[in-house]
């Protein structure tokens, strides 16, 4: 059964309409609910609020990293292990094809169903997830493989165990490899983008967001929570943060914004992953066209930038 929020129940009680008139055989009603069904759609998404937009983001039927890598990749293996401490099932990474080019993809995976988050640690990492992410990352240099990461994540897990193994020291690591690393990297925020959890696999030569995505340093209800001491004011604070696609593209904190359906990846998955994928595949061509200095170089001052200012 799909998921509806609250802003979408005009959509869901046509759906329900067109699911009763195909059950009477009633084509020509189908016909017009279906119209109307567009209308609506245009109606709703146009105008979306900037929280509406992270209720998407975190809609329990977006496709998640799991969901890209099987609609996305041909003859894909997955790849386990830091090789230190453990397989961290937050973090998920395979090799295989994309549009016929062989590629590595990493990706934070939340999971669905309470045994499958608990499993996946509800996508948020531990350190040895971390440290898996940069052992596959030097793999894929080692033998000139462009990666996808597919970035969904609340942010890294905060518990003790994370911490007494060195959490923030595995994720400014990674800010610090990944900054160099020299084979192609492209980064997407597929969901949510949260933190330092997010920023660990989020450094690459591309970063670009999903329409419905967002990515922040911290979310709207810690936000609020810290601000105003009350959480329910998380939709002030969604506005004030300045989080989704259109506004970090605005800011230059990101490349590109992708063009999922309007109506959203979560009722159009097949649609969202061929804008992913054209984008990923348009990208390695533009990346193709430098040579390893410039591209290197294009990515430190990119880096650079962020934060700059003019008086």
């Amino acid at each position: 059964m799909a998921t509806y929020l609250d802003f979408e129940n005009s959509i869901k009680h046509i759906d329900e309409d067109i699911a009763n008139a195909r059950i009477k055989a009633d084509t020509h009603a189908v016909e017009i609910l279906e119209r109307d069904l567009e209308k609506e759609v245009q109606k709703t998404y146009k105008n979306l609020s900037d929280y509406q937009k992270l209720q998407l983001a975190r809609h329990p039927d977006r496709p998640y990293a799991l969901d890209y890598i099987r609609l996305l990749m041909s003859d894909a293996y997955e790849l386990h292990g830091d090789r230190a401490f453990g397989d961290d099932l937050s973090i998920i990474s395979y090799i295989g094809y994309i549009n016929q080019r062989k590629v590595i993809v990493i990706g934070e995976q939340k999971g669905r169903g309470t045994k499958n988050k608990l499993k996946r640690n509800f996508g948020m990492p531990h350190p040895e997830g971390y440290r898996k992410a940069l052992r596959i990352a030097k793999m894929a240099e080692k033998f000139h493989l462009p990666i996808l990461f597919l970035v969904d994540t609340p942010g890294a897990y905060p518990g003790i165990a994370a911490e007494e193994r060195g959490q923030s020291e595995a994720i400014a690591r990674n800010l610090y490899e990944l900054s160099q690393l020299k084979t192609k990297t492209i980064a997407v925020v597929i969901g949510e983008g949260g933190s330092g959890g997010a920023l660990a696999i989020g450094v690459a030569d591309r970063v670009a967001m999903m329409r419905y995505s967002v990515f922040s340093v911290i979310s709207p209800e810690g936000c609020a929570a810290i601000l105003w001491n009350d959480p329910a004011k998380q939709e002030s604070a969604t506005k004030a943060m300045k989080i989704t696609a259109e506004d970090l593209k605005k800011l230059n904190l990101i490349d590109d914004v992708i063009d999922e359906p309007l109506i959203g990846a979560h009722r159009d998955k097949l649609a969202a992953a061929k804008a992913l994928g054209e984008y990923f595949i348009n990208s390695l061509e533009a990346l193709d066209a430098m040579n390893e200095d410039e591209r290197l170089d294009a990515r430190y001052n990119k880096i650079l930038s962020v934060g700059a200012y003019k008086e």
